[in-house]
Order: structure tokens, then sequence, then C-alpha cells
């Protein structure tokens, strides 16, 4: 079996050298090299045209093309980092280069801040935070009362608004990760470091309880 890499190989989309990305990001060239296989096992595992479109994307993470979660739309719309609705290969390790384990905890506060900031206005909302909350229980499957999710925004809210105006602003929600490092589990994949086939579900699969959120 020939190296993917061979000459006469094809190259989809926005295929990049894996030495180059490996200089771009956290990632060695052999697991750059490893990215490429799982790349192209996900865009071309409805599509297959070389590229991620969300339904793969959505069936790669949940193993349902079809299943509505607001988690994996904001994590599809922030690799696509063109804004042209697919994500390239060079997209696709530029985005997870966030969830490597030697990535500073800067560039994943950072990232985190964006995934909640839902409209893109450079601060979060209580109303965008009560969606993430509530998207959050029900991937992990929690049910709670309305109440209590209430409670849960307004606690954390509260804490995370220290100037009190109504909104979370990035140096806010820099202090706020800081001091609750589990808000962040999700954003590290130890294997990383040992990249597999499988893709990795990081969004929310290892169950957040209520002192997570």
């Amino acid at each position: 079996m020939g190296c993917v890499y061979s000459k006469g190989s094809k190259r989809p989309p926005g295929y990049v050298d894996p030495n180059i990305l490996a200089k771009e990001t956290t990632f060695s060239v052999n697991e750059v090299e490893a990215l490429y296989e799982l790349y192209k096992k996900i865009s071309y595992s409805i599509i297959k045209d070389g590229l991620i479109h969300k339904e793969e994307f959505q069936l790669a993470l949940f193993r349902n093309s079809n299943k509505k979660n607001l988690f994996a739309d904001r994590i599809f719309d922030l690799f696509d980092l063109k804004r042209n609705g697919v994500i390239d290969f060079e997209e696709f390790v530029q985005s997870l280069s966030i969830f490597h384990p030697d990535t500073p905890m800067a560039e994943k506060i950072a990232f985190a801040f964006r995934l909640y900031d839902l409209r893109g206005t450079g601060f979060i909302e209580r109303e965008e935070l009560k969606e993430m909350v509530l998207a959050i229980l029900n991937e992990s499957e929690l049910l709670l009362s309305d109440d209590a999710v209430e409670q849960i925004v307004d606690q954390t809210f509260k804490q995370a608004d220290m100037n009190d105006d109504g909104k979370i602003d990035p140096d806010e929600w820099k202090v706020f990760a800081s001091k609750n490092p589990a808000l962040l589990k999700n954003m590290t994949l130890p294997y990383l470091k040992d990249i597999t086939m499988a893709f990795p579900s990081f969004v929310l699969n290892s169950g957040a309880s209520d002192e997570e959120l």
C-alpha cells in the first residue's frame, strides 16, 4: 500500500503539506498525516467530495447526520474558518489544534468564548449562556427542571459578569474560566498526541454535572 502523499495521489480541496501545517499548529508531522487519514474518512462519508459538510461533521460526532445540536453547529461554524459552509483539510487541522493537550490554555479559553458568543457580538449575554447550558444538558442527557436551569444560568452569569453590566466580556471570561477549569475539560483531547482513526467525540460526551456548568 503506497503512501497517501505519493506524487500520483489526488489531493482534496484545501490540502496543505503536513510539514507546513505542523509548523503552524501544535501537531507533529506524523500527527498531521494521521489527521489526513481521519479527514478523508469523514469527508467521503456522505457527499464524497473531499470536503467536510455539516451532515458529515454531525455523523462523525454523533453517528447521526440529522441530529440537531447547537453545540455541533457552533463547533462546525468555528471550524469553518473560510465561512464557506464546508471544512477543508487546512481548516480541520488548524481548528483541531485548539484541542491538543500542548496548546496554550489562553487559546482554549478564547475558543470557548467564541463558542458561547452565539451572535458574534464580542460579548456573552445571558440568553446565549442559557442556550449553551441547555445544549450541554441535552447532549449529556441530563434532565433538569426549568427552575434548576435558570439557577445554573443565574449563578454562572453572576460569577462571570464581574462588573455587573449584563454581559460577559473576554477579560471576564478569561478570569471565570481560569477559576472554573471544568468549563474547559472538553477543550483538551489527550489522545490527540496519539491520533487514532476514530473521530474524537469532544463535544461533551463525558457527562457534565451542575458544578461543571
